[in-house]
C-alpha cells in the first residue's frame, strides 16, 4: 500500500509539475551526476530544456525557470551551480549573495571585481567556464580560458591595492578627471568545436547537457543497433544485443596474467551501461576505443549485478551512411485507402527494414510527403514483397 500510495504521489506530481518534479529529482543524484542520463533524456521527451549552469541564472541546485525561448511549452530546467565538479556549495552561496545584494553580473571582469576573494580559486573559476557557467555574459569559453587567469591576478591585484588605500591601476576616482588605464587582456572571440565543448561539459558536469553527441544521429544509429541501452533493463541475462552508444569513462587495466583489457560506459539518449571488453576483444579492437568515439557494440548481457553489463564481442566505429545516398521508395496510397490500422501496420514493416533509402507516399499526382528519417529503409533485404502483400503490387515504385 505504502509503495502504491508514493507511486501515485509522484505520478501525480510528473503530470502536473513536470519540469519541478524533474529539477527535483536531478538534485537528489546531484553528487553522482553520471546516473542521472536518464532523467536528462526523460526532460528531453518532454521538450523541457536543462539549460547549462549560468552565475547570473543558476541557483544553488536544479530550479525551474522561464524558458529563454518564447515558443518553448515548458519552463527550462536551470543546472544547479553546486552540482558543478570542483564548486562547493560555501562558493556558490558567495555568488548567489553578491547577485541578489547587487544585480546580474555584466561580464567577467564585473564578476571578477564584486565576488568575494575566495570564488576567485582558479581551479573553480575553470570549472564554471568549461561547464558554460559565463556564456551568458557573452564570453565563448575557448577565448575565455585562454585568458582568465591574468584577469583574476590583475583583478585580485587592483582589488587589494584599492582596499588598502592605493590607486587602482585601472582607474581612479569614478567622480574625478584623473586618467586611467586597464592592462586587462581583451577575451578573445575563440569557440571549442562541438566535440571538444561537449568533452568539457562532460568532465565538469557530469552530463551532456547544451547539446549530444548523438543528437541527429538516432535514426542512423537505430538502422545500424537493434535495442536501446535503456532497453536493455528487460534483456535477459546472457542475451546477445547490438547497442549503439558514445563512449566515457574509458579505463584500460591490466589482468593478474598481464593482459590488458578496457572497462567503459557506453551511454546512448536513454541511459548507459559499464562495458567489459575483456583481453581477446581488447586485442582485435582496443585500438578503436576512446572517450566521446560513437560505437557500436555487440555482446552479451551480464545480469549478475543490480545493473546490465555488456560483455563485448564486437566493436565497430559508428560511422552514419548518408540518407539518399541509395534511390528513395516511393509509395503510391490514395488518402481514402489510408486508415490508422495500414498506417500502423505500415510504419511496423519499415522499422523492420531500416537502411538509407529515403521513403515517399504519394497520396495524388502532384502530392507527396516523405517520411522523417527514422523510417528510411533498406530497399534490397525483403522489404518489397513484404510491402506488396500489405498495399499492393501497383502501389510500389521505385
Amino acid at each position: 500500500y505504502g509503495y502504491g500510495f508514493v507511486s501515485f504521489q509522484t505520478a501525480f506530481l510528473k503530470a502536473n509539475y513536470p519540469v519541478e518534479y524533474l529539477a527535483s529529482l536531478l538534485t537528489s543524484v546531484k553528487s553522482s551526476l553520471e546516473k542521472a542520463a536518464i532523467y536528462l533524456n526523460e526532460c528531453r521527451q518532454l521538450g523541457i530544456n536543462v539549460l547549462v549552469p549560468d552565475v547570473n541564472v543558476s541557483d544553488m541546485n536544479f530550479t525551474s525557470i522561464p524558458d529563454p525561448d518564447p515558443d518553448a511549452p515548458l519552463n527550462a530546467i536551470a543546472f544547479g551551480l553546486s552540482a558543478v565538479r570542483n564548486v562547493g556549495e560555501g562558493l556558490v552561496e558567495q555568488i548567489l549573495v553578491e547577485r541578489k545584494a547587487n544585480g546580474p553580473f555584466v561580464d567577467f571582469i564585473d564578476f571578477c571585481e564584486r565576488v568575494d576573494y575566495s570564488v576567485l580559486n582558479k581551479r573553480t573559476i575553470e570549472a564554471l567556464i568549461k561547464a558554460g557557467g559565463f556564456d551568458s555574459l557573452g564570453h565563448r569559453r575557448r577565448g575565455l580560458l585562454t585568458c582568465f587567469e591574468e584577469i583574476i591576478d590583475k583583478t585580485v591585484a587592483s582589488r587589494r591595492e584599492h582596499d588598502m588605500g592605493v590607486m587602482t591601476l585601472f582607474g581612479g576616482d569614478s567622480d574625478s578627471d584623473s586618467p586611467s588605464f586597464d592592462d586587462r587582456p581583451t577575451i578573445p572571440d575563440l569557440a571549442f568545436d562541438k566535440g571538444q565543448r561537449l568533452a568539457y561539459e562532460k568532465e565538469m558536469l557530469g552530463l551532456y547537457v547544451s547539446d549530444h553527441p548523438l543528437m541527429g544521429l538516432e535514426a542512423a544509429l537505430r538502422r545500424k543497433a537493434e535495442t536501446t541501452i535503456g532497453a536493455l533493463e528487460e534483456a535477459e541475462d546472457g542475451a546477445l544485443v547490438t547497442v549503439g552508444g558514445v563512449i566515457t569513462n574509458l579505463q584500460r587495466k591490466w589482468t593478474k596474467k598481464g593482459d590488458l583489457m578496457g572497462v567503459l560506459v557506453l551511454e546512448d539518449l536513454t541511459h548507459s551501461a559499464e562495458t567489459m571488453i575483456f583481453p581477446r576483444t581488447f586485442a582485435d579492437y582496443g585500438h578503436l576505443l576512446e572517450d566521446d568515439r560513437v560505437v557500436v557494440i555487440r555482446g552479451r548481457i551480464d545480469r549478475r549485478d543490480d545493473q546490465p553489463k555488456i560483455m563485448a564481442q564486437s566493436v565497430e566505429v559508428f560511422e552514419p551512411g548518408v540518407l539518399g545516398a541509395s534511390p528513395p521508395l516511393r509509395l503510391e496510397i490514395r488518402p481514402n485507402l489510408l486508415s490508422d490500422e495500414l498506417i500502423g501496420q505500415l510504419k511496423v514493416v519499415l522499422r523492420q527494414h531500416t537502411g538509407d533509402s529515403e521513403v515517399y507516399i504519394h497520396l495524388s499526382e502532384d502530392r507527396a510527403v516523405k517520411l522523417s528519417d527514422e523510417f528510411s529503409v533498406d530497399t534490397g533485404n525483403g522489404l518489397i514483397p513484404e510491402l506488396r502483400v500489405l498495399l499492393g503490387a501497383e502501389a510500389i515504385v521505385l
